[in-house]
C-alpha cells in the first residue's frame, strides 16, 4: 500500500521510539533524508507525496539496522556538530553534544588570542579543530590523527567546510614527542581516548560494535593520553598558552593533577549538559 512522505516518517519515529530510541524524531528524519536522497527542506515540501516502494523498503531496512545497533551517523556516513556538517565514517568516532562543551571552551579562548596556532590532537573527524576555525577567523589549526583512516576524513571535512586555507591535517602520534619542526601552539585541545580498557566489553552495543577502538582505549586505567601528552606535548604549547581537554566520568580530578604536576596553573573543570565534569584545561605557566 502506497504511503506518504509524512506518514513514512511517522512510521520510522513511531519505530523507534518503541525501540527506546531517546532521538527518536532526529534520528527518523535522518533516515528517511538519507534512504529518499532528500534534504531535510525537500523531505518537508514533499510531504504529501507518495513514496515508491523501493524508497520506503530502503528506509525501513535502515531503521531495522539502526534498531540492531548501528548508529545513524554510520548508516548515513554523516553528522553535524557545532553546526557544521561532516562526514563520518566507522573509523571515526561520532560526535557528541558533550563534545561541543569542550570546543565552545577553545573557541572563547582562542577568540581572544588573534592570530594563532592550535592544535586538535587525537582529532578524529576533525570535529573540534574545525569548529574553532570556523568560529575564530584569525586562527591557524592542525588537525592532529595517528589513524590514516580517519585523516582521509578530516581532509575530506576540511574540504567539505571550505577550511583549506586556515586547517591542515598531520599524521602524529600522541603518544610520542612531536617532532619540531611541527612549532608551537597558543593552544592545544583534545578528545583522547579515555576509556579503561576492561570498560570495554560493558559499553553499549552501539558504541563497542561500531565505533573505533583505536578511539576509545585510553589504558588500563583510562589515562594514559593523559599522562603522555601532558608529559611529551607540552613542549609544543607556547608559556602562557593552554591546553583543553574533554574527559571521562569520574577523571577530572585526576587529570587535574596530571596538569599540575606538569607547570598548569589556573587549572577549571567545566560540567557538561548533563551536569558530568568534562572538560579540564589549565594555562602553561610562563616559568616553566
Amino acid at each position: 500500500m502506497a504511503i506518504t512522505y509524512n506518514n513514512l516518517y511517522l512510521d520510522i519515529r513511531q519505530l523507534l521510539k518503541k525501540g527506546g530510541v531517546e532521538a527518536a524524531t532526529l534520528e527518523a528524519r535522518e533516515l528517511v533524508c538519507f534512504g529518499s536522497g532528500k534534504t531535510r527542506e525537500e523531505l518537508s515540501r514533499a510531504g504529501s507525496l507518495y513514496a515508491a516502494p523501493e524508497t520506503e523498503q530502503r528506509v525501513r531496512a535502515l531503521a531495522e539496522r539502526h534498531l540492531a545497533g548501528e548508529p545513524v551517523a554510520y548508516l548515513i556516513g554523516e553528522w553535524e556538530f557545532y553546526g557544521l556538517p561532516l562526514d563520518i565514517s566507522a573509523d571515526v568516532l561520532i560526535p557528541r553534544p558533550d563534545t561541543e562543551v569542550l570546543a565552545e571552551q577553545a573557541i572563547d579562548y582562542v577568540k581572544t588570542q588573534g592570530e594563532c596556532r592550535v592544535l586538535d590532537l587525537c582529532a578524529g573527524s576533525g570535529c573540534i579543530g574545525l569548529a574553532v576555525a570556523s568560529q575564530a577567523e584569525r586562527a591557524r589549526v592542525v588537525l592532529g590523527e595517528y589513524s590514516d583512516a580517519a585523516l582521509k576524513i578530516c581532509r575530506q571535512n576540511i574540504r567539505r567546510n571550505g577550511l583549506s586555507g586556515r586547517v591542515v591535517p598531520v599524521s602524529v602520534n600522541a603518544l610520542e614527542k612531536p617532532e619540531r619542526n611541527l612549532g608551537e601552539f597558543q593552544c592545544i585541545v583534545s578528545n583522547p581516548p579515555y576509556i579503561p580498557h576492561a570498560d570495554i566489553p560493558g559499553l553499549d552495543a552501539s558504541v563497542r560494535d561500531y565505533e573505533p577502538h583505536l578511539a576509545l582505549d585510553g589504558g588500563e586505567d583510562g589515562l594514559d593520553f593523559y599522562r603522555a601528552i601532558v608529559e611529551k606535548w607540552t613542549d609544543a604549547l607556547v608559556p602562557g598558552g593552554r591546553l583543553y581537554f574533554e574527559v571521562g566520568i569520574g577523571q577530572a580530578d585526576d587529570v587535574l593533577r596530571i596538569m599540575r604536576a606538569k607547570g598548569y596553573g589556573d587549572i577549571q573543570i567545566v560540567k557538561d549538559l548533563h551536569d558530568i565534569p568534562r572538560v579540564v584545561f589549565g594555562t602553561l605557566c610562563t616559568e616553566v
